[in-house]
């Protein structure tokens, strides 16, 4: 059983978290700085609530490897070779060109060339969350400067993995212990990975998906996680690198939303703990004492960045202002740092003297991003003022589609009725993404080529988890109908904005969807006036009076739907309705009947009854 003090620990770092967190954004500072503070503030140079930052951070370390498998996620194969060109490119040069300046500043300061290396490259990273963010707040992801940093934040994602995997195998050098046997090691355990990964995890993810427990499929994607870095930790490599290939391996399944919704509560929470753990490590009397070399740490760090940021959105043809502002999007250090500073700690790459320098650099750097940003912003808002933009240059589709890969429609449920949807978004070219609870159902339509993922679209962080909050319209077509008044419900709550149209059921269902503000869509109406009007041909009308009076129905009939979803709660109102539609709609067709004189008239269309199939 944890002892008391473990439980009144992980309380008092629960609730720091908790305080401090919000306190920090509400200042428009990121989370990462305020789980820094809480372990300044608790760690030996604070209040003193840990004397020993090495116990929780041997824990927290699992965060980071989650990290690593939710980036691997995202990095699928096939949106790589799309943006090949821009993330390699411009991404590429970007971290290249900063890190070789940056560790030839470290080099000269007196750190060893393997240790200035990397910690050049760990400075050289920006922050993919508060880069995406401010992009995101500001509606600048769909610009040309925006789509561009979307590009270099990916290749900052992905040069992260083999950077840490590299860090133990340079320190080994230093000391003498890398052998031809620890090389075959390594690669055995990347093919057992691998290999491995492919033959199983679809496989695994299958089985339990279908036996419908969720605590299992929960356990599942855990063991996928840690026991990939589990395989690599006993090769001598970072864990993180093999809780990446799991992430890539299952990028293109359709469980990848489901795992990632599993996995990001556990990822954020012991990420938090990381970086509260780095905190606690911070020696703040070695950088009070030391202000001017921190200082001029930040000051060089900024400065390189914005120097190469800048000249690469020229190169890349940007006007002035969006090289300008390219570079004070990303000119800040990354979360990413601290995670290869601590590494390049664990194996004496670096001193801790140099590590809490390096950590105090990156983590003022992110202090300052919001100011620094507000007033380029400023700047670059009063230039555009005085001085009409320039036009776009003709190479502007050489930059990255970042927006245009998000998905515009969701679709929950693809069964027989949503399945439609999704063939016609798919002939269209259209980005969507497609959830459907059935595994036997995802099967099948992925064995066609269809697009589809596994989970239920009634739970909150799955739909995050695909990429809701970018969507312009939700289409809620799940077989059961509380399921779909829950996934209506739920969009609503978080999405209040959104458009939504939802399959319906019956006419009792329409008007609970109706009282959502949602348009409902009921599943038999088009293919049952269909009939209708085939009937009216075969038995003689002329197929255009017979097509004019499917449509007079039809309208009739959603007129009647709208009035009785006013007294949908009163039977005795809906009945009387119905009837009173009944004669209405003989007097329509009555008033066309010479017309339609060539066959006899067809019986009148009964109104359906209250809550009636149609």
């Amino acid at each position: 059983m944890p002892t008391s003090l473990n439980f009144e620990l992980t309380l008092v770092l629960l609730l720091a978290a908790i305080v401090a967190v919000p306190l920090f954004r509400r200042f428009g500072m990121v989370a990462v700085l305020a789980y820094l503070a809480t372990g300044v503030l608790l760690g030996p140079d604070g209040i003193g609530v840990v004397n020993d930052p090495d116990r929780i951070l041997g824990a927290a370390e699992i965060g980071v490897v989650m990290l690593l498998f939710v980036i691997g996620l995202e990095l699928s194969p096939a949106r790589l070779a799309l943006m090949r060109r821009p993330v390699f490119g411009a991404g590429g040069a970007q971290v290249f060109v900063s890190a070789l300046l940056l560790a030839g500043a470290l080099l000269l300061y007196g750190i060893h060339w393997k240790g200035a290396l990397v910690a050049g490259l760990g400075l050289a990273l920006s922050s993919t969350a508060v880069g995406l963010q401010l992009l995101s707040e500001r509606k600048q992801l769909g610009s040309d400067y925006g789509k561009l940093a979307f590009a270099v934040l990916l290749f900052q994602d992905l040069i992260a993995i083999p950077l840490l995997a590299v860090v133990p195998l340079l320190g080994g050098v230093k000391n003498q212990t890398l052998t031809w046997t620890a090389v075959g090691q390594a690669l055995g355990a990347l093919a057992l990975v691998y290999f491995g990964g492919r033959l199983l995890m679809h496989r695994a993810l299958r089985v339990v998906a279908r036996t419908q427990a969720p605590e299992v499929f929960t356990a599942t994607s855990l063991l996928a996680v840690l026991g990939s870095a589990w395989i690599m930790q006993q090769a001598g490599l970072s864990p993180g690198l093999g809780a990446f290939i799991a992430g890539v391996l299952l990028a293109d399944s359709e469980y990848r939303h489901e795992v990632e919704s599993q996995i990001a509560p556990f990822k954020g929470l012991l990420l938090g703990l990381f970086f509260i753990a780095v905190g606690m490590g911070i020696d703040l009397d070695r950088i009070a004492g030391e202000p001017v070399l921190v200082a001029g740490g930040v000051a060089l760090l900024l400065l390189v960045k914005f120097g190469v940021l800048y000249g690469i959105g020229r190169i890349a043809r940007l006007v002035p202002s969006h090289a300008l502002m390219l570079g004070g999007t990303l000119w800040l250090g990354g979360e990413f740092a601290f995670v290869v500073f601590h590494e390049a700690l664990r194996v004496d790459l670096v001193s801790t003297d140099n590590h809490d320098r390096l950590v105090a650099i990156v983590g003022l750097s992110m202090a300052l991003m919001p100011l620094l940003l507000l007033a380029l912003d400023a700047r670059v808002r009063r230039h555009e003022a005085q001085h009409a933009p320039a036009p776009a240059h003709a190479h502007a589709h050489d930059i990255p589609q970042g927006a245009q890969l998000q998905p515009q429609v969701l679709v929950a449920g693809v069964g027989r009725f949503g399945q439609i949807v999704v063939r016609l978004l798919a002939a269209q070219r259209i980005p969507y993404v497609a959830l459907e609870s059935s595994p036997e159902q995802v099967e099948d339509v992925r064995r066609s080529g269809g697009r589809i993922f596994y989970g239920d679209p009634t739970r909150s962080d799955l739909l995050r988890a695909a990429g809701a909050e970018h969507v312009r319209v939700f289409v809620v077509c799940t077989d059961d109908p509380d399921s779909n008044l829950r996934a209506v419900r739920l969009i609503r709550r978080l999405y209040p904005q959104a458009k939504i149209l939802a399959r319906a059921r019956n006419r009792q269902h329409a008007w609970r969807l109706m009282d959502l503000g949602v348009e409902p869509y009921r599943e038999l109406l088009g293919s049952s006036l269909e009939v209708g009007e085939r009937v009216l041909r075969e038995l003689g009308m002329p197929a255009d009076i017979a097509a004019e009076h499917v449509g007079w129905f039809r309208e009739h009939d959603e007129a009647l739907l709208r009035e009785q979803y006013l007294v949908y709660d009163d039977d005795a109102a809906v009945t009387q309705s119905a009837r009173q539609a009944r004669t209405d709609l003989l007097r329509l067709f009555d008033a066309d009947e010479d017309r339609s004189a060539a066959v006899p008239p067809p019986a009148a269309p009964e109104a359906p009854p209250p809550g009636g199939a149609g």
